[in-house]
């Protein structure tokens, strides 16, 4: 029998910048009736829910990452109305939505923060984090601690003659989480969306809510490109009691039927599982917090295999994984794995380890015909990150380029100069031209994420290591009697790989051997960049050893 999983566990998760993915009305930015326009396509490619990056109003000084009104819609995106259109539709069509919630901080420009910023005794004072300078140096920050993107963490406010802290940019302001009717206020906020019919929502950097509340130095280490790197973050996030907030959140969405969060804990490269795993809080906290480890993984296959396995023994079987490999704030995967004419393939292999493991695949948009990081010109850029760090940093705006459509103006995006360059590849890369190519990416794409829906094996069974060898990473999932073997070579030559003996697989989808190919012997040559995916026809219990 297969075991009931919530929707969360089983479909496919597709991030959406909004301002990236198609504008309706022809002023170069992406909008949500652009959206809904394009349901379809997600659709057809078998995506049962969407994350939206940051729709509310906001004076974009990050890009919607301040927000100004929680409870609203931004007007560059649309109205309150259109958002209601797009629950909807998407609903029509079994497809979830998943909004962006931002509750570190706000905009300097929220009316929170205006009257808080107001004066001392204003009733929202302590709505966010002040503090006098240094004794007997008043005019000195009360500590040393950094901001992420640049310069001091805090920010100096004349009028009430006082330090506010900001973890970002000082047009964000952090939130006091410690204040109890702050806090009711967010819940307010998760109650609204949820309210209105929202199927989940993505915490932007929960483990930041909190911070030391004496305020100690940042122990120095000196290494890094920024002042921010060369700190121990010890005291300005990762707090204990940032574990009682993950638990409250869940308290309230576990109050609404099928409903979800999941976080993103933000740790220095390569990252850190183990630290990850704790905001789940032991099935009480987080349902799901991202893993980036594929984010910083070289292309081989021990270090994907080891990434896997080090997740999966973390989490165990009762709390969920998940995996992407590129998102709006990191380089697209097809980018950082490209070599030449091995790129393509390479991204064939990416893709079916992402959309084969155990846990909830989140998938980058245009990730699916094979999107660049695009080539920003200093003059465009328009990411802080971009345009405080150039050149030793490009910032974000690469991998934030305009969806690929079709090979007309602005690759079907919009009729306007879109707000960031498209890629200047979009004649040959793009949705129509490869709808129409058998062996494209994006069909390849659908047949992985159909299979996975097929198959209860993979979404749902468990997860087990064959061997990592000659750079072929081969693993299991089962569930019952069904048994379903992956086989990914990440290495441009042929490989010989084992197989278990007294089984006979029978091929599910290959990027080079036929499908319903029967593998009846112990042995099995994978081609170069080779995908083999196979399922048991008969119930053998012997495994490949892995030490082999």
């Amino acid at each position: 029998m297969t075991p009931h999983r919530p929707w969360w566990q089983t479909e496919i998760v597709y991030q959406i910048y909004p301002r990236s993915f198609q504008d309706s009305n022809g002023d170069g930015i992406g909008d949500l009736p652009g959206i809904i326009s394009r349901l379809d396509h997600l659709q057809d490619l078998g995506i049962g829910a969407i994350w939206l990056s940051p729709i509310y109003p906001s004076p974009m000084y990050d890009f919607g990452y301040d927000v100004s009104n929680y409870t609203d819609i931004g007007p560059e995106f649309g109205t309150m109305n259109d958002f209601k259109t797009l629950l909807a539709e998407a609903h029509r069509r079994n497809i979830r939505i998943i909004l962006d919630l931002i509750l570190n901080h706000t905009s300097h420009q929220h009316p929170w923060f205006k009257e808080a910023s107001s004066s001392k005794d204003n009733p929202k004072r302590n709505w966010y984090i002040w503090h006098n300078g240094k004794p007997g140096a008043s005019s000195k920050p009360p500590n040393n601690w950094q901001a992420a993107f640049g310069g001091r963490a805090w920010e100096w406010d004349a009028h009430t003659e006082q330090f506010y802290l900001h973890t970002f940019l000082k047009e964000q302001p952090d939130v006091n989480w410690r204040n109890f009717e702050l806090q009711q206020a967010m819940w307010d906020v998760i109650h609204f969306w949820l309210d209105l019919g929202v199927d989940g929502f993505r915490l932007d950097v929960v483990n930041w809510f909190i911070k030391d509340r004496h305020f100690r130095d940042s122990p120095c280490r000196r290494w890094g490109l920024r002042p921010y790197d060369w700190q121990q973050h010890l005291y300005d996030r990762n707090q204990p009691e940032t574990l009682e907030i993950m638990k409250q959140i869940r308290a309230i969405v576990d109050e609404y039927p099928h409903r979800m969060t999941v976080g993103e804990v933000y740790t220095e490269p390569p990252g850190d599982p183990e630290l990850v795993a704790t905001y789940y809080a032991d099935g009480k906290g987080l349902y799901m917090a991202f893993n980036f480890a594929f984010l910083f993984c070289p292309w081989q296959a021990a270090a994907f295999a080891e990434a896997v396995d080090r997740w999966d023994a973390l989490l165990g079987s009762n709390l969920w994984p998940n995996y992407t490999l590129s998102n709006h704030d990191q380089p697209r995967a097809f980018s950082r794995y490209a070599r030449g004419h091995d790129s393509l393939a390479r991204a064939r292999v990416a893709a079916a380890l992402l959309l084969t493991l155990r846990g909830t695949p989140f998938v980058y948009y245009g990730e699916e015909i094979g999107m660049r990081n695009g080539r920003i010109p200093r003059n465009r850029l328009q990411d802080p990150l971009g345009k405080r760090y150039w050149p030793f940093h490009s910032g974000r705006d690469g991998e934030r380029t305009p969806m690929q459509w079709d090979n007309s103006v602005h690759a079907g995006f919009s009729q306007a100069e879109p707000w960031l360059p498209v890629n200047n590849d979009y004649p040959s890369v793009n949705v129509a031209a490869q709808q129409q190519e058998s062996d494209s990416l994006l069909n390849w794409y659908r047949a992985l994420i159909q299979l996975r829906q097929n198959e209860p094996a993979l979404h749902s069974g468990s997860y087990q290591r064959w061997w990592v060898k000659d750079n072929v990473f081969c693993f299991e999932r089962q569930l019952n009697d069904d048994r379903i073997m992956i086989a990914l070579n990440f290495a441009p030559k042929e490989r010989n790989i084992p197989l278990p003996q007294d089984v006979t697989w029978q091929t599910l989808l290959s990027t080079q051997v036929a499908k319903h190919h029967t593998l009846a012997t112990n042995e099995t040559h994978l081609p170069g960049y080779e995908v083999l995916i196979a399922k048991a026809l008969s119930k053998g219990l012997n495994h490949v050893d892995p030490s082999t």
